[in-house]
Order: C-alpha cells, then structure tokens, then sequence
C-alpha cells in the first residue's frame, strides 16, 4: 500500500488528488493531508441549501463538491483528512466500519476513548469528530474522513448554517451534530503535524507492505489538469446539483416580493414573482431576466445592469433583490 502525506493544502488539488489516485493507479493507497479553510459537499447536494452564504463570501471559504456521497463538511488547517483507496470484490467495497478501525486504534494509544455511530460517523463522548464518505469505482473504493483536531468550530459552525427549507429537491441533505476537537481530549500536548505522524506511523505498522510514496511530477501535472478543469468550476461545484425549487419572501424598504424558481443544473429554467410592492413596469421582464441566468449573485446583477431597476421596484435596488435571493 502506497502512504502519501504531503504538505499542499489547496483543497481543490487535494479532492483531484484523491480521484487521481482512485482512477490512475492500481495499488491501495493511504492519504493524509490537510486543506486550507473551505467547505466540501457531497456529490448529491445542493450547494447552495448546504452553507451561509454571506458568511462564506464574507470569509472568501470556497465551496468544492466531491466525488462520493453524505453531507456537508468544514475543512481548515486544524482537521487532518484520510483517505483509503483500496482494492475489493463487487458487493464487499462499502465498508465504513472497516476503515474507521484504524483511527479509533490510533486514539486508543493516545488514551481517548472514541467509536463508531450512526451510519458514518466517529464521536467521542457523543460528540462528532469524524464524518466519512465513500465512493466505489470498478472494483475500487475510496472512503475518505475528517478528523476534528484542532478546528475553529466557529468556524464551522458559520459556514454551515444554512436555511434549507428556501429549497425543494431530492437532494441530500446533512444533518448537523454537535462536534468537538481531539485536541480537547488528549493528555498530552501534542499539534496536528504530531497527530498527523502518529497515524501514519500506525497504518504503515498495521498494513503488510506499506510503503511511503512521494508524488511525481507526473502525478502533480494530472492532479493540477483535474483540479482546474474540474474541481474549480461552477459548473462541478454548483451547477452539479440536482434539480430544486427555491422559494422565499421577503421585506425591503415596505416592499413585499415574493420569488418562486426552479432550477436545473444550476441554471434558473423559470422564475415567478409576485407580491405587494410599487413600480412603473411589469415585472415580466425581470422574471424573463432571471430564466437562463446561474442561480448566483454574479451572473443576476449582471444581467439587471440592461434594465432600468428601480422602475420595476421603485424602492428596491438590485443588489438588495439579489442578496436576498440567497
């Protein structure tokens, strides 16, 4: 089994990476790395019913989507990421309890107590430190879990707040838990470099034939290929999601509106308006403004910049209209 611990922590190059590893190679693998702040969702989500908006643009926090399924995760430098790429038989891939194993080995040598819940989590004291995912390929699985070392749950907590009611979808959702950070839990003072080590010290004793394995310049140029053709895009990372309605009302300066849209692959594919508000023309036209247009702050402004705003909404302008459309 190849160990790959690296020190990049751009996430859009490490969730390429992973996909790299899974459809590039042969050999089981083992990753551990660590990512820059940002919140990763799962392949079947709605981005956008997934985070705060105005606190993820706030922080400038990129929002990436991966390749496997469940819900939502916050990743910063204090969450230390693993990632099994391993080889199977057809119907025996899926296996959290399997890759979970090894990390709750690793706690008990450092005198934490924690265990596996839920579908895909791993607590200590009832208290989230691990959510895990996974993916199979071919005769392939990739399972890939946070570890909550020293994290800002603030942070987190931020970014993940989130309003999903405004959305209508067969989309995924995540279920929030309450969370906490190994560090708070040792008996000894030690950082997440030092925790990152002693895992991987434990997987390269616990596996037969595992071996370190440091990424080639071959490597690193399909990683990058990936990242920026995939895993950087608005059309990956926002226009994947699946088909939703978004609906929502709103006050501002006495004006009620009411928008109803939806939504496919990201692109607004109808959008209605109504409400009690004042204005010289017929809202028609921004309604028709809005169909074709992605569902981001962006692209609407820009497109409300060919129109005459204010005579469609006396007392609103568009950037007002459009915040509140998130």
């Amino acid at each position: 089994m190849f160990c790959i611990a690296h020190s990049n922590t751009d996430p859009y190059f490490n969730l390429a990476a992973e996909e790299h590893f899974l459809k590039n190679f042969s050999d089981n693998c083992f990753l551990l790395y660590r990512n820059n702040k940002s919140v990763v969702i799962g392949k079947h989500q709605n981005a956008l019913a997934e985070i705060n908006m105005d606190f993820i643009r706030r922080n400038r926090i990129p929002v990436i989507r991966r390749i496997s399924g469940g819900g939502t995760v916050f990743h910063d430098p204090g969450n230390l990421n693993f990632t099994f790429i391993m080889n199977g038989h057809e119907g025996h891939l899926v296996d959290f309890r399997k890759y979970t194993a090894p990390i709750i080995e690793v706690l008990e040598k450092l005198k934490i107590t924690a265990c596996f819940e839920g579908k895909n989590n791993l607590v200590i004291d009832g208290r989230k430190i691990s959510g895990n995912a996974e993916h199979v390929y071919r005769k392939r699985v990739l399972h890939h879990g946070t570890l909550l070392f020293s994290s800002l749950l603030d942070d987190l907590e931020g970014a993940l707040r989130s309003t999903p009611q405004k959305y209508k979808s067969k989309a995924v959702q995540s279920i929030r838990s309450r969370v906490t950070n190994i560090k708070e839990h040792l008996k000894q003072d030690i950082d997440v470099i030092q925790f990152r080590d002693i895992v991987m010290e434990h997987i390269m004793n616990v596996f037969p034939g595992a071996s370190s394995y440091e990424l080639s310049r071959e490597d690193i140029r399909k990683i990058n290929k990936l990242r920026n053709e995939k895993y950087l895009t608005w059309e990956w990372n926002f226009g994947y999601s699946p088909k939703y309605e978004f609906e929502k009302s709103f006050i501002i300066n006495g004006e009620f509106i009411h928008v109803h849209l939806n939504v496919s692959g990201g692109i607004i594919q109808k959008a209605m308006i109504t409400g009690d508000y004042s204005g010289k023309r017929n809202k028609v036209a921004v309604e028709k403004l809005l169909e074709g247009s992605r569902h981001e702050q962006a692209e609407m402004l820009e497109r409300f910049e060919s129109i005459p705003f204010s005579e469609y909404f006396s007392n609103i302008t568009a950037p007002e209209f459009v915040k509140k459309m998130f």
